[in-house]
């Protein structure tokens, strides 16, 4: 896998020129975007440049984040507060997102997507209100462990860190089972179509968009 030397705001840049020119796959009103990666990754970092840069070109944005769907505290903790297959397999609520954020985005959908479902501090739903993304516009999902669940995205970005650099830059040691499970049984960079090296987080490099034919 050859990457390229690039900065974080010309990715952004180049990232929202490729999904302005995409068509949904679904067929639907609506482009789905995952920025894929585990939380020493900064996800939401990128996010908020590419939603930047889409909204410059007109289109609307709704960015929404893994760690507001969190199961309850209950069902996350079953088999301990560290468990890292737990944490892989069981701390995000993958029917919420299907349910609140996916099928409104659906062919013939209404376009009203929760936000978040769950607080994880205070350990009760968070009532956020509803809302609607216009037909044209582009759902921007940032979290970890993204991929592999059948979830509709027009574009997958995975940002990708070495396991030294993962380790050096986790502050929960006992989550690294769990993305060493994810990288065997997913196959992150081999699965979405972009792939970010961000070992450091100053000089990120990338696969472009070479393959995708709009580079």
């Amino acid at each position: 896998m050859r990457y390229e030397a690039i900065t974080w705001g010309r990715m952004a840049g180049r990232l929202a020129k490729h999904v302005d020119r995409l068509t949904p796959g679904d067929g639907g009103d609506w482009l789905k975007v995952a920025v894929d990666g585990a939380p020493a990754a900064r996800g939401e970092e990128l996010v908020a440049l590419l939603a930047e840069q889409l909204r410059d070109r007109g289109r609307p944005v709704h960015a929404v984040g893994t760690g507001g769907f969190l199961r309850p505290a209950s069902l996350r903790y079953e088999y301990g507060k560290q468990d890292p297959d737990a944490y892989y397999a069981g701390w995000t609520d993958v029917g919420a997102l299907w349910r609140e954020v996916f099928t409104p985005l659906e062919p013939g959908g209404t376009g009203r997507v929760l936000p978040d479902l769950w607080d994880p501090v205070k350990d009760r739903a968070t009532r956020s209100p509803y809302v609607t993304l216009p037909p044209g516009g582009v759902l921007l999902l940032h979290g970890p462990f993204l991929l592999g669940h059948w979830f509709p995205f027009d574009l997958s970005v995975h940002l990708r860190l070495s396991p030294p650099a993962l380790a050096r830059r986790t502050e929960e040691a006992w989550t690294l089972p769990a993305f060493a499970r994810y990288e065997t049984e997913v196959d992150p960079a081999g699965t979405a179509d972009v792939v970010v090296r961000a070992d450091d987080p100053r000089h990120p490099a990338w696969t472009g968009l070479g393959a995708l034919g709009s580079d």
